[in-house]
């Protein structure tokens, strides 16, 4: 099942489920009780919004070899964890705004991971009963202030710095996807999910050692070596095949 959040027109946003072209109302909590109404309206009459809103946004830094090397950084030997701040959600389809802080703001398509249940201490055999599903994420990075900082609080955590979307997959198999990320139709990063350092249990394991998950945090699990600087008129896409497409314009601040 693909889940939304969406709305329409002045109406308040809801959840919803996407069958092929169609959405349909979610009644209840998708993360408990629930059920699905009938998928009449068509895909493109609703604004499709961030499909989930997360308490916490956990991201891992350095999860693909070749983007630590393309960083001269030494790959991990245990998960680098940091985090976004929920202001930096972004809808899919809104616009990256660069901030006047940064001279180099760089796109990193993601897979993310919707946890679905409360859970601390998760064993590892237990760790696919934790999430919900699976999305498609871009951690916008200041990497110039990432640098001079030295922690990335401030690089990853401007307004418009964690666009996800456009639903959440609750079949998607996260084992060997390949996530492809362009900029105004070239491609820019490519890889499969298979190259991950540390696979998506793995760092469900990891994190619930750390902190409680709560249901609808989400977990960005890295990116792929090919991040490049983004500048207002571009358009930045990250698709992962068989999951589906974000797209988010960039503007300068005004």
């Amino acid at each position: 099942m693909r889940v939304v959040r969406y709305q329409v027109g002045g109406e308040p946003p809801r959840y919803g489920w996407v069958l092929e072209n169609r959405v349909g109302p979610i009644e209840g909590d998708p993360f408990g009780e629930y059920r699905r109404l009938e998928a009449n309206l068509p895909l493109d009459s609703v604004r499709l919004l961030a499909p989930v809103k997360p308490s916490k946004i956990i991201c891992l830094g350095r999860n693909y070899a070749e983007h630590a090397r393309e960083h001269n950084a030494e790959v991990p030997k245990v998960p680098l964890i940091f985090l976004k701040p929920p202001s930096a959600v972004l809808d899919p389809g809104g616009s990256i705004v660069l901030p006047p802080q940064s001279q180099q703001v760089e796109h990193e398509a993601e897979l993310v991971a919707v946890i679905g249940r409360r859970g601390r201490n998760i064993l590892a055999e237990e760790a696919q009963q934790y999430i919900f599903g699976y999305t498609c994420g871009n951690d916008v990075t200041a990497r110039d202030l990432q640098r001079s900082d030295g922690q990335w609080t401030r690089a990853k955590g401007f307004d418009t710095f964690c666009p996800f979307g456009p639903w959440i997959d609750t079949d998607f198999d996260p084992s060997d996807a390949v996530i492809t990320c362009r900029v105004n139709g070239q491609p820019r990063q490519m890889a499969s999910t298979h190259d991950m350092v540390f696979s998506v249990a793995n760092l469900v394991v990891f994190i619930s050692s750390v902190m409680t998950l709560e249901p609808g945090d989400l977990i960005f699990t890295g990116t792929p070596a090919g991040v490049s600087p983004l500048k207002a008129g571009d358009v930045v896409e990250v698709e992962i095949e068989g999951l589906g497409k974000l797209s988010n314009p960039v503007v300068a601040a005004s």
